[in-house]
């Protein structure tokens, strides 16, 4: 990376927060990579620090259902997703460069006008939204900090799913998928026990025909790692 890079390495001052849900990487690039960071970020891409006031319609060009994708990884579930609904509009949050890389030079490829990508942490982002203005939040194999003593870094704790809830439409889902059975139990009971939120399947849900199967889903089924969905609509 070079001092053009279109994300800087220095990001502008932020409000201090104690404990992260993420860990930043940046990792290797290819160059089909890099040349799409250097040349599509300025079309689809901002920085979570920079996003205030933020506004969707002005962002898309207009105004749709807007889901928010925390942790796109390498960007291929949001682009298959996103070309299957084209009514709604796709933010795809991601820290991982290579992951953010990637997803343009895919959006690129499939010429997809409804996909944006913020670069920074999701629950800042979260909080500039407007309250009641999400149709989804998707979670998908958020980190599941497996030791005891990170569990405190889970995305899915009861303080954040208030946040996210709070974000969601009347109606509105939040969809979480991990391979990680122990955080899977931990999500159902952090999930059940939201008084905003409501199971409309009574316990994990069967898995949707819209969340297309990544490369990382195939190594975990091939380890043995069942997937577990769970999915909320806000009350």
């Amino acid at each position: 990376m070079t001092s053009t890079d279109p994300i800087p390495a220095v990001a502008a001052p932020q409000p201090a927060r104690a404990i992260r849900t993420f860990h930043p990487r940046r990792g290797r690039m290819s160059g089909r990579q890099v040349a799409a960071l250097e040349r599509l970020w300025p079309v689809y891409g901002l920085r979570v620090a920079d996003a205030a006031p933020f506004d969707p319609a002005g962002l898309f060009g207009r105004r749709a259902p807007l889901v928010v994708e925390i942790g796109s990884g390498m960007g291929d579930a949001t682009v298959e997703m996103a070309a299957a609904d084209p009514d709604r509009d796709y933010l795809a949050v991601e820290v991982h460069t290579p992951g953010i890389a990637n997803l343009l030079d895919l959006l690129h490829r499939r010429d997809l006008a409804n996909v944006r990508i913020a670069e920074g942490d999701a629950l800042d982002l979260i909080d500039l939204l407007p309250a009641d203005s999400l149709d989804a939040v998707h979670a998908f194999f958020p980190d599941p900090w497996p030791k005891s003593r990170h569990h405190k870094r889970r995305l899915i704790q009861p303080a954040h799913v208030a946040r996210l809830r709070s974000r969601l439409a009347v109606g509105g889902t939040l969809h979480c998928a991990t391979d990680w059975a122990e955080y899977a139990a931990s999500m159902r009971a952090t999930l059940d026990a939201d008084p905003g939120l409501t199971n409309p399947y009574d316990g994990y849900a069967p898995r949707p025909a819209h969340r297309p199967v990544t490369r990382f889903e195939r190594r975990a089924l091939a380890a043995g790692r069942p997937i577990a969905d769970l999915i909320y609509r806000r009350r």
